[in-house]
C-alpha cells in the first residue's frame, strides 16, 4: 500500500493526458487530507480528479441550496463522508427516539442522494459507517433494539437494501476497511479532538484506493480475466512430479488453504470474471486434476482458455490476450513463482501481477485487502462470459508471437553454485531424484543411501546445480551423475531438472560444466539416453537440441572441440 507521503509527492507530478474527473467532496468531518490522497491515488490509476471540496460541516446546506458552489462545479461524481463520530453525537442528542434512530438517518441519507440525483447527473459515492461501540450495554448491545451499536449496524444493513435498488449511489465499505485494519490504525482519538479528522494518516492511502476502485469501474478500469498458474498456486505440489493423487487440496493440512481459494475463484468465475490458466506443463497433465482429481472445486468448464505447454509465458499471456480480445489492463495473473512475476511485468507493462505471500495460507487475505475486481454491476450475461469466451476460443488459432528473453536474462544476474554430493545436500538430492518426472532423462530413482555410496564411487562423478538470481535463491535445481563406461567416454546415467527454472538456460550451462569436466579429465565422448515415460516427453529431444549426435539408441557429443553454448548463468 503506497504511504500519505508517496500520494502528496504525486501532486507535484505531471497530470496532462490523465483523464481528468469532476469530483465534489463533502464531509462533516475535516476533508483536506483525504482530498489530497484522492488526487495523488488518482494519478497513479490514471485520473486527474479535479476535486471541489466543501467546508468543514457543511454538506446539508451545499446539498439543499441550488445555487450553491456546488452544484456551480458541475461535477461528475459527488463524495459524502458522514462519520460515525458526527453520528455519535446526533445519537447522543436524541433521547427517548434513538430506537428508530437508524430509519431516521436512513431517510435523510436518502433525501440528500436524491437531492444530487435531482439536480446534476452526478453519481454518488457514500461512505457506509465504521463501528463505534459506546459500550453502554456491553454484549447486551446486539440485542438492544436502542443501543448505538444496534442502530448504527441497522442503519448500514438498511443503506445496503437501499442502495442495491438505486443506481447511480455507490457505497464504499469503510467499515470492512477497519475490520482489515483495526480500529486502532484507522482512528487517533488525540488528532480527532484536536482537528476533527477521523481518518487516520495511514489509512488515508487504503480509503483512497477503495474509493478509486469505485471511479475506475464507473469509468471502465475493470479486471474483467483472472489467469492462474497452477502448480504451488491453485494446488501444492508439482502435477508433473507429484502426480494427481499427491497433489494438495482437500480438507487437510494446506490443502485446505489451496481449496478455500479456489471457491473464491469460483464466485469470481459466476460473477462473471474470466478464468484462464497459463501454467508451464503438459497439456494432457495439467487437466487431470480438473478432470479427476474429487476435491478440486474448479473444473474445466469453469476455464476459458486453457494454455499449459513449455513455452516461455509471455507469448502463452498474449495468446490469451489475443483469444480473449480485452486488453492486459483488464487482466490480473496469479503465480507462486517471483521469477515468473517479475518476468511478466517486465514485459507487458498494464497487466496485474500481484505479490503472492509465500504460505498459501495468506493467498486469500492478501488478495482480498488489493479488491482486484471492483464491478458496479452484474448482470445475468455475466454468468454465461465463460461459455462465450470458450467458444471464442475455439473458433481462433492465433499466431504465437515469441518475446525477447535475452535481455532479461541477462539482467537477472543468475548464478549457480556446483558441487559434487556432499552431507549436506544428499536429503535433497534424493528428494529430487525421487520426485522429478517431466525433466528426468532416465528417471532413475536414488534414496538417500543410495546416493551416500555413489558418493563414494570412484568411477562415479556428480553434479549439483543451484540457481540464483537477483529475485531469489531458487536452492538446488539440477542433478547429473556422470559413470566411467569406459577409458574414452562418460555416460549420463542421471540428468533431472526442477521445471521451475527452465527457459532460463540452466541446461546450457550444465552441458558447458560437464563438458568441460570431461575433457579437463582426459575423456573424449558424453553418452546420453533418454527412456521415455508417460511424464518426460518434455525432454525427448533434449540431446539433440544440445548438439549430440545419435548412435543407436544413445546420443553421443565430441568435447575435445567444445565451444561453450550461449548461457546467463555464471559460476558462484
Amino acid at each position: 500500500m503506497r504511504t500519505f507521503s508517496d500520494l502528496k509527492k504525486n501532486l507535484k507530478k505531471d497530470f496532462s493526458g490523465l483523464q481528468t474527473v469532476r469530483v465534489a467532496l463533502l464531509g462533516d468531518t475535516a476533508t483536506q487530507f483525504l482530498n489530497q490522497s484522492l488526487r495523488g491515488t488518482g494519478f497513479d490509476r490514471g485520473f486527474d480528479l479535479i476535486i471541489w471540496e466543501a467546508d468543514f460541516n457543511q454538506v446539508e446546506r451545499q446539498v439543499f441550496d441550488v445555487s450553491s458552489e456546488l452544484y456551480a462545479f458541475r461535477p461528475e461524481l459527488v463524495i459524502i463522508f458522514h462519520s460515525s463520530h458526527a453520528l455519535l453525537q446526533k445519537y447522543n442528542k436524541q433521547e427517548g427516539s434513538q430506537s428508530h434512530f437508524a430509519e431516521t438517518e436512513l431517510a435523510s441519507v436518502q433525501q440528500l442522494c436524491s437531492t444530487i440525483r435531482e439536480n446534476s447527473n452526478a453519481e454518488i459515492i457514500f461512505y457506509n459507517y465504521t463501528e463505534i461501540d459506546d459500550s453502554v450495554f456491553g454484549n447486551y448491545a446486539n440485542k438492544n433494539k436502542s443501543s448505538f451499536l444496534f442502530q448504527l449496524r441497522k442503519l448500514n444493513y438498511e443503506l445496503m437494501l437501499w442502495a442495491s435498488d438505486h443506481s447511480g449511489i455507490h457505497i464504499s465499505d469503510l467499515s470492512s476497511l477497519q475490520n482489515q485494519y483495526g480500529s486502532n490504525v484507522f482512528f487517533h482519538p488525540s488528532v480527532y479532538i484536536n482537528s476533527s479528522m477521523v481518518l487516520s494518516i495511514e489509512i488515508l492511502p487504503a480509503v483512497a484506493s477503495r474509493t478509486m476502485d469505485i471511479i475506475g469501474a464507473l469509468y471502465g478500469k475493470i479486471k474483467k480475466c483472472l489467469i492462474l498458474d497452477l502448480d504451488n498456486t491453485l494446488w501444492g505440489g508439482v502435477i508433473g512430479d507429484d502426480g494427481i493423487e499427491n497433489i494438495q487440496v482437500g480438507n487437510l493440512g494446506i490443502g485446505k488453504a489451496f481449496t478455500e481459494f479456489q471457491y473464491w475463484i469460483k464466485k469470481l468465475q459466476q460473477r462473471g470474471v474470466i478464468l484462464a490458466v497459463c501454467s508451464k506443463n503438459t497439456e494432457s497433465i495439467a487437466k487431470e486434476p480438473f478432470e479427476k482429481h474429487p476435491d478440486m472445486v474448479l473444473r474445466l468448464a469453469d476455464i476459458a482458455v486453457f494454455i499449459a505447454n513449455w513455452e516461455n509465458k509471455i507469448d502463452n499471456l498474449r495468446q490469451i490476450q489475443n483469444t480473449l480480445h480485452i486488453g492486459f489492463d483488464s487482466m490480473v495473473f496469479l503465480d507462486d513463482n517471483p521469477f515468473e512475476r517479475n518476468m511478466v511485468r517486465e514485459n507487458i507493462e498494464d497487466i496485474v501481477v500481484p505479490e503472492l505471500p509465500e504460505d498459501p495460507a495468506d493467498y486469500l487475505t492478501y488478495l482480498y485487502s488489493l479488491n482486484l475486481f471492483e464491478t458496479v454491476s452484474v448482470s445475468k450475461e455475466d454468468s454465461e462470459r465463460t461459455k462465450q469466451y470458450q467458444v471464442e476460443a475455439q473458433r481462433n488459432t492465433v499466431q504465437k508471437k515469441f518475446a525477447n528473453e535475452e535481455a532479461f536474462l541477462e539482467s537477472l544476474n543468475m548464478v549457480s553454485l556446483v558441487e559434487p554430493f556432499t552431507k549436506f545436500n544428499t536429503p535433497r538430492v534424493a528428494q529430487l531424484s525421487q520426485r522429478s518426472n517431466q525433466f528426468n532423462l532416465r528417471t532413475v530413482r536414488y534414496s538417500e543411501t543410495d546416493i551416500a555410496q555413489l558418493a563414494g564411487s570412484k568411477d562415479i562423478f556428480p553434479f549439483t546445480f543451484t540457481l540464483e538470481d537477483k529475485f531469489g535463491d531458487n536452492g538446488l535445481i539440477c542433478i547429473v551423475i556422470l559413470q566411467k563406461e569406459s577409458g574414452t567416454t562418460l555416460f549420463i546415467d542421471t540428468w533431472l531438472m526442477s521445471c521451475r527454472v527452465l527457459k532460463r538456460g540452466m541446461e546450457q550451462f550444465v552441458l558447458n560444466t560437464i563438458a568441460h569436466f570431461t575433457a579437463e579429465n582426459n575423456f573424449v565422448f558424453l553418452k546420453g539416453e533418454y527412456i521415455p515415460t508417460a511424464k518426460n516427453e518434455l525432454v525427448k529431444d533434449h540431446y539433440q537440441k544440445l548438439g549430440f549426435e545419435k548412435e543407436g539408441d544413445h546420443w553421443l557429443l565430441n568435447v575435445q572441440h567444445y565451444i561453450d553454448r550461449k548461457s546467463f548463468i555464471s559460476k558462484k
